[in-house]
């Protein structure tokens, strides 16, 4: 287990130093950080001396050794555009971005698994084919479409619901949350759903494949032959040998949905880091952006080592199959 943690982390290590690579070449062509910094009335002085503050007239590979040198050290570097330092703006920003997350992926994985569930055991039932001819919604649909839809009818429309924002906000020492206050928790309710839209479609459909192919085995058979009951049968034994590729699935959803908020925060102006990448790329403000892709990759890899760890957990079989191996 130590061997296969300090291999995948190694591993990990690599992609990384890929991606922020990647990053970093990719974000030269975006346009020069020194035009949107400086007015009209810039000379050619005040170009080099900016240019030289911040380091852009070194070589790339020395910017981006820099780069990850500040990384490793805790330090990504300062805002071109606010001056400040990134990290106390994603840290600012993250709780937004975070809760966000957490609440749509709460309620994809809860609904999902729960339709799921019941459209394999109810797979003939008119109300099954009602959730899986409805799902086709979440699957087909862009999600910035589904925002929009969601806003016109719920808070154009109807008026229930804010169109925007996060709602008032309450501090515990660094962190603001808003899912103390009932401003708070209005607004959280489109933008979750239209974020955790797609998961929970894509889990619903998943669990309902699983199941339906457990249920066919022939253990299953031998269960019920034995005369356990079908609640035994289906939540502690179908249910359980379901859950391997779905965890899976749903591991790397989970990161997506942190990664792809972007879209979902640009429709609803949330405050979160998704947001502030768009509007970095406005200003063409390299650390941020850097910053912002090298933490989506860390929590992607985290992400990846994590589902590999409860593969261990869930299925001995696994665990004794890499024992073995060594």
């Amino acid at each position: 287990m130590l061997a296969f943690i300090i291999r995948r982390v190694l591993q990990s290590i690599v992609v990384l130093l890929i991606v922020g690579l990647v990053a970093f070449s990719l974000f030269r062509f975006v346009g020069d950080p020194i035009d949107n910094l400086l007015g009209q009335e810039r000379t050619i002085e005040d170009i080099e001396r900016l240019r030289s503050e911040l380091g852009l007239d070194q070589p790339f590979p020395v910017q981006y050794f820099n780069f990850l040198q500040g990384v490793a050290q805790g330090n990504l570097g300062v805002s071109y555009r606010q001056g400040r330092p990134v990290a106390d703006i994603l840290v600012e920003r993250a709780p937004a971005t975070l809760e966000l997350a957490a609440v749509s992926a709460l309620l994809a994985i809860l609904i999902g698994v729960t339709l799921g569930v019941y459209t394999a055991i109810r797979r003939d039932g008119w109300l099954s084919n009602f959730i899986m001819t409805s799902s086709l919604i979440g699957v087909s649909l862009p999600t910035f479409l589904i925002g929009i839809l969601l806003i016109y009818v719920f808070a154009v429309e109807l008026g229930w619901l804010p169109s925007f924002g996060r709602g008032e906000t309450v501090r515990i020492g660094w962190w603001t949350t808003g899912l103390l206050t009932e401003s708070g928790l209005k607004a959280i309710i489109l933008p979750a759903i239209t974020l955790g839209l797609y998961q929970m479609t894509l889990i619903m459909r998943l669990v309902r494949a699983e199941m339906l192919e457990v249920l066919r085995s022939d253990y299953v058979k031998f269960a019920r032959a034995r005369g356990l009951g079908q609640r035994s049968v289906y939540f502690r034994h179908a249910l359980k040998n379901t859950l391997v590729p779905v965890i899976t699935i749903t591991g790397l959803q989970l990161g997506s949905i942190i990664a792809f908020a972007i879209i979902t925060e640009t429709v609803f102006q949330w405050p979160g880091v998704g947001l502030l990448f768009i509007n970095s790329i406005q200003f063409v403000d390299i650390p941020v952006m850097a910053s912002y892709l090298m933490l989506i990759s860390v929590m992607f890899v985290v992400i990846n080592l994590v589902v590999d760890l409860l593969y261990f957990a869930i299925d001995p079989r696994l665990s004794a199959s890499r024992g073995g191996g060594h």
